[in-house]
């Protein structure tokens, strides 16, 4: 069975950082793409970064480039999303995915593409 298990979210004031975590079991987590999404009230979920199986390659969208870096470390199974400069825009339940092909040679942004799911951890930078 594939378990993501994040952690590393809570309060933050504007400008400051947080480091989430999400740790997999259940699958050669280094064969596989990971993703990072966010969830806030009354909005569409939101791709914040990606990862290749390798490492070799990141993805992030405008809303967050320069402030978000995803990276992760194969020999631990976990995945990281370092958030900096954070502002209110940015407050949400963050999940991370992993995807659902082996190997895919893209960053998929959309969910779709990533088949199990953390529980999610609460992000909430206040002004």
């Amino acid at each position: 069975q594939v378990q993501l298990v994040e952690s590393g979210g809570g309060l933050v004031q504007a400008g400051g950082s947080l480091r989430l975590s999400c740790v997999v079991s259940g699958r050669t987590f280094s064969n596989y793409n990971m993703g990072w999404f966010r969830w806030a009230p009354g909005k569409e979920s939101e791709f914040v970064a990606g990862i290749s199986w390798s490492a070799s390659t990141t993805y992030y969208p405008d809303s967050v480039k320069g402030r978000f870096t995803v990276s992760r470390d194969n020999a631990k199974n976990t995945v990281y999303l370092q958030m900096n400069n954070l502002k209110p825009d940015d407050t949400a339940r963050y999940q991370c995915g992993i995807d659902r092909s082996l190997r895919r040679p893209v960053i998929a942004v959309a969910s779709p593409a990533y088949d199990y799911w953390g529980q999610g951890t609460q992000v909430t930078v206040s002004s």
